[in-house]
């Protein structure tokens, strides 16, 4: 299906694409040369926006010299660390997308997987979400046991404490939804850091947007490195996230918490 329409003569970018990095020198550019491989030969408008989160490397540099070969690739360079929640809510707001994915610089779940999402948003979808655990998904390389440990209390303590109950995977780093579903819920979101994806996903249920979990293709990056007192950070995020329910930070349009 073309989505390419006009709108005052100017073609409308149908998908955006959020690129959060937080020293990533080495695997950004590999990631992003295959963003743009893959979507330059789907038939609608993209761009690709890759937010720079205060790294101590040369990611800004090493976006910059990619400009002139990916036309359309834009950089958010900010100075400071704020979190990665922080990163994909400026790149997500600041992207003029119809619809709008955010996707991690380790490459994790590729770009060719949003081909099995974007049907969803075409039977009514707001938020959709890739998943490892999802029917259908594949993790090609498995996480190690520490991780999968870590995760599986996580998800546990996200049910508890923000209620994101009938959602299989809150974490994995390759979300969509349309500019309507960023421009509600996106503005009214915190959490900087750990529990943003949950977050998120929170906000969209409080809102009453319809949200679609899909099995998606999924490699684990071994330089990926989770470290203990990250538990800590986390179950924080999710008092946080707790409390700001309670406070009703979320609510639009008459909707609440159930």
């Amino acid at each position: 299906m073309k989505k390419k329409c006009k709108t005052n003569g100017k073609e409308n970018i149908y998908l955006s694409v959020v690129v959060p990095a937080y020293n990533e020198e080495a695997r950004i550019p590999e990631t992003l040369k295959a963003i743009d491989d893959y979507l330059r030969h789907q038939p609608y408008n993209y761009e690709i926006i890759a937010v720079n989160d205060g790294s101590k490397d040369n990611t800004a540099c090493a976006v910059e010299a990619l400009i002139i070969k990916i036309a359309n690739l834009k950089l958010i360079d900010n100075c400071n660390n704020c979190g990665k929640g922080y990163a994909v809510r400026q790149g997500m707001l600041a992207a003029s997308g119809e619809i709008r994915l955010f996707m991690d610089a380790d490459n994790s779940a590729a770009i060719e997987e949003i081909k099995k999402l974007l049907p969803y948003f075409e039977a009514g979808n707001d938020v959709v979400i890739g998943s490892r655990h999802a029917p259908n998904a594949e993790i090609v390389t498995p996480q190690p046991i520490f991780r999968r440990f870590l995760g599986r209390g996580y998800r546990l303590l996200a049910n508890i404490l923000a209620g994101t109950w009938g959602i299989g995977d809150t974490q994995c780093g390759f979300k969509a939804m349309s500019a309507k579903a960023a421009r509600t819920i996106l503005p009214n979101c915190q959490i900087n850091r750990f529990a943003f994806d949950a977050e998120i996903l929170v906000a969209a249920k409080i809102s009453g947007l319809k949200i679609k979990e899909v099995g998606v293709v999924w490699k684990n990056d071994l330089r990926s490195t989770v470290k203990i007192n990250s538990a800590f950070g986390m179950f924080f995020d999710l008092l946080r996230l707790r409390a700001n329910i309670i406070k009703g930070i979320y609510n639009h349009g008459g909707f609440v918490a159930r």
